[in-house]
């Protein structure tokens, strides 16, 4: 992997409930670098197949091509040498070295751009985005609209009893909330028995 000498990278955190446009406003940064001719790379967790196997999909249909992996220290493998813009989408679905990537290609001179959810369904902190976002230089919190009252929704509501932490879905799964109108799990027990 080659070091781009003179320049200096960063990672960059777009984070939110669903529903709030984090993915476009990825894919949003990601045009700007193609625009401006920088070679650009996305990658995408191969759990994530709601709309499509491979691009990158906004709910609202915007695309782009992305390599999907299964695990994190894939995207070092996956990456080109002369690649100046990693693109991460969906980083909540990645396991706990996605920080050491993030990192390592900062170090290597690489503008990183990460998205994804910062809370889970129950409200709690859906690791590994709060620490990705603790060592990040730019951090953007998206908020959605709350489809109960139409207020400023920074949480993702369950709409079915699984209480698995991870459920791929999309609105038949999940909605907006804000936090008046958000209404956690009520029995942690079951949650946790469920996760075991």
């Amino acid at each position: 992997m080659q070091i781009i000498h003179g320049k200096t990278g960063w990672i960059e955190v777009i984070c939110g409930p669903m529903f709030s446009g984090k993915s476009e406003e990825l894919i949003r940064r990601i045009r700007r670098a193609q625009i401006a001719k920088q070679r650009i790379q996305l990658f995408k967790p191969k759990i994530d197949d709601r709309y499509s196997d491979d691009d990158i999909v906004t709910h609202s249909q915007q695309r782009l091509p992305s390599t999907p992996v299964t695990s994190s220290p894939e995207i070092i493998e996956s990456l080109h040498d002369k690649t100046e813009v990693v693109g991460i989408d969906e980083a909540q679905f990645f396991d706990d070295d996605i920080m050491d990537v993030c990192n390592k290609l900062a170090n290597l001179g690489k503008r990183v751009i990460v998205a994804g959810l910062d809370m889970d369904y129950r409200g709690r902190p859906f690791e590994p985005i709060p620490r990705l976002m603790a060592i990040a230089e730019y951090v953007t919190k998206q908020l959605a609209i709350c489809v109960h009252c139409g207020n400023p929704a920074n949480h993702t509501q369950r709409l079915t009893e699984n209480r698995m932490k991870i459920v791929v879905g999309s609105q038949e799964t999940y909605e907006a909330r804000c936090r008046k109108c958000f209404e956690p799990p009520e029995s942690e027990d079951a949650t946790e028995a469920a996760e075991s």
